[in-house]
């Protein structure tokens, strides 16, 4: 599934609806170029999973993971620079990407291996303010993520053509 936003807001705003539909433990893998939006969906996602707003949200790439507590434990990695898969062990990195809480991955390009459930978001810059998203699922909770978000762009279509939200038409 593609899909295009015309503004950092609305691109925040599909992050936000991705979080608040997490219910069960999801790998999402988030990937994408620098400035091409991954920081802005992980931001919104963690706002969207109920992560308090005074607590800062911030990209862990000197710490490789930022834990955050909400309705699920949310695992925010960030592989960027990872100089080997031995420093992923050193943290644990099975136990939170296939544990209890939602493991957001960015830069997962740089894993060995991706032959497990996940949501993959691949976000590319198109211009200062637009992105192009494309989402693919593997497994049961990532295809149910996967079909949220369709009926919720398809929702957000029909506003833009009825008139009624043309400003800022993904908006949940």
């Amino acid at each position: 599934m593609k899909f295009e936003t015309s503004a950092e807001g609305e691109t925040s705003a599909f992050g936000r609806f991705l979080g608040a539909q997490l219910q069960r433990p999801v790998t999402i893998l988030l990937q994408g170029d620098l400035g091409a939006g991954k920081s802005v969906i992980a931001r919104a996602l963690a706002r969207g999973l109920d992560v308090p707003e005074n607590v800062p949200i911030t990209s862990p790439t000197f710490t490789l993971m930022n834990q955050y507590s909400a309705r699920l434990e949310l695992y925010h990695f960030d592989l960027y620079r990872l100089a080997d898969a031995e420093e992923l062990t050193e943290i644990g990195f099975d136990d939170y990407a296939y544990g209890k809480g939602v493991a957001l991955i960015e830069w997962p390009e740089r894993l060995d291996n991706r032959d497990f459930d996940h949501l993959l978001v691949q976000v590319e810059r198109l211009s200062a303010e637009c992105r192009r998203i494309e989402l693919s699922a593997r497994g049961e909770e990532a295809r149910t993520l996967l079909k949220s978000v369709a009926q919720w762009l398809t929702r957000a279509e029909k506003s833009i053509f009825s008139g009624s939200a043309t400003k800022n038409a993904l908006t949940p």
